[in-house]
């Protein structure tokens, strides 16, 4: 594969680009949505019924992490080519790949079918898922990014975010019509629809995709020969501290949320027993009220920058982490529902400057490399959130003290590395 010079267009439809660089991450969000919801409501006793409840609920959020350990590699891989052969071709591979995974595990049988060959195909689908996830949010906060002009790349960067909450929404919704079926019907086939349903939205986003163009910036570099041979191995060397960085600037958006949304859903699910459609109906809530508040967030990040964007939102989900497990442990579906909606409304203030802080802080031959091994290096330690705050559950008696730790720890994180990227902002993309 040779790049390719595509030729420049004087000008691109802002519509095409924000659609585009949304499309595949509504995808890509949507399956982690699906699968975070059946991780914690039906994947123990469909693919895990030898074992105990709770470790039963482990083992599914362990195949839930298997995907983001994939997710470096898959950035590794899919960032070079980005950065060598150009961000639109990769980004088509990306999300065909998501897509078509996210079907076939609405296809598997399970354990009483086929006993143990059937988690070990969930976990082998859910890595391959993993690599091509690990290429799909970098290159579409980089080519938004890369599109937008210099007043504009605040709102341009957060159209990959937008993704998060129109995925949440669509799965929610699904899984909330499938949750009313009786329950073993809903054991049987309905936690299977939500899955096959990727079929049909993988058309919609490569539709949408394929009418983007590739990055102007990218095209400036293949004009000027100055394309990087070996992006990753130039990145290590070059920037190994933004890389850090990065790392870290993306911890309370990625593992805050999965703290907030997909371990206390099935918190409130399990201990407290609250209904499942209950929870569902509050993360719907909280996915609403972010996809209104991002392009916000955008309009701020291009008044005053995304980097004090990152600090603030860090600031409120430090000062909010214990009021919010406060809330979930008085016990009540008003209390679970309330600390729910209130969490993953507050770690996703930082999380929509990502796109744009991460996108300035890397030159451009390693951009997509860069911006992609921080955001999934990051995704790789914060998948086993849920599983770390359960097993903290059983270790401490069921105390969500240490759990309320754990975010208040995330967003400092968060917080001072948002402070150093500040700093770190390449002179022109």
């Amino acid at each position: 594969m040779q790049p390719t010079a595509h030729p420049r267009r004087p000008e691109t439809n802002p519509r095409t680009v924000a659609l585009g660089a949304f499309a595949g991450t509504a995808l890509e969000w949507y399956d982690y949505y699906v699968y975070g919801a059946a991780a914690a409501l039906v994947f123990n006793s469909q693919f895990f019924p030898q074992l105990s409840p709770l470790a039963g609920t482990m083992a599914s959020f362990a195949t839930f992490g298997v995907g983001f350990v994939a997710r470096p590699l898959g950035a590794a891989i899919f960032g070079h080519l980005g950065d060598r052969y150009g961000r639109r071709r990769i980004l088509m591979v990306t999300v065909v790949l998501i897509g078509v995974v996210t079907g076939c595990i609405g296809l598997l049988p399970t354990y009483a079918q086929i006993g143990v060959a059937a988690p070990i195909l969930l976990a082998t689908l859910r890595l391959l898922q993993g690599l091509s996830v690990g290429g799909e949010w970098s290159g579409a906060a980089t080519l938004a990014v890369e599109h937008a002009p210099k007043e504009k790349r605040g709102i341009y960067g957060v159209m990959p975010q937008m993704g998060s909450p129109v995925g949440s929404l669509t799965a929610t919704a699904v899984f909330a019509l499938v949750s009313v079926l009786p329950d073993a019907q809903f054991d049987s086939w309905g936690w299977r629809v939500p899955f096959l349903l990727g079929f049909p939205l993988l058309l919609v986003a490569l539709w949408v995709r394929s009418r983007v163009d590739e990055s102007p910036v990218f095209q400036e570099m293949l004009a000027e020969q100055r394309a990087a041979k070996r992006p990753l191995v130039e990145l290590v060397r070059g920037s190994g501290g933004r890389l850090a960085v990065g790392v870290a600037v993306s911890f309370v958006g990625i593992g805050g949320y999965y703290l907030c949304g997909t371990f206390l859903v099935n918190y409130g699910s399990d201990t407290v027993g609250v209904d499942r459609t209950v929870l569902l109906n509050a993360a719907t809530l909280g996915s609403f009220i972010n996809l209104c508040l991002y392009p916000m967030f955008g309009r701020i990040a291009d008044r005053v920058g995304p980097g004090p964007v990152a600090v603030w939102g860090a600031a409120a989900s430090a000062a909010a982490a214990f009021p919010i497990f406060w809330l979930v442990g008085l016990g009540s579906a008003a209390g679970v529902a309330a600390g729910l909606v209130l969490g993953v409304v507050l770690v996703s203030v930082s999380y929509a400057a990502c796109g744009q802080l991460l996108s300035e802080m890397f030159a451009r031959e390693v951009r997509y490399s860069g911006v992609g091994l921080s955001y999934n290096l990051s995704g790789a330690i914060s998948g086993f959130v849920p599983l770390a705050a359960t097993a903290l559950l059983a270790v401490t008696g069921e105390s969500l003290w240490p759990v309320a730790a754990m975010l208040c720890v995330f967003s400092l994180i968060t917080l001072v590395a948002a402070v150093a990227a500040r700093r770190l902002r390449v002179a022109e993309l």
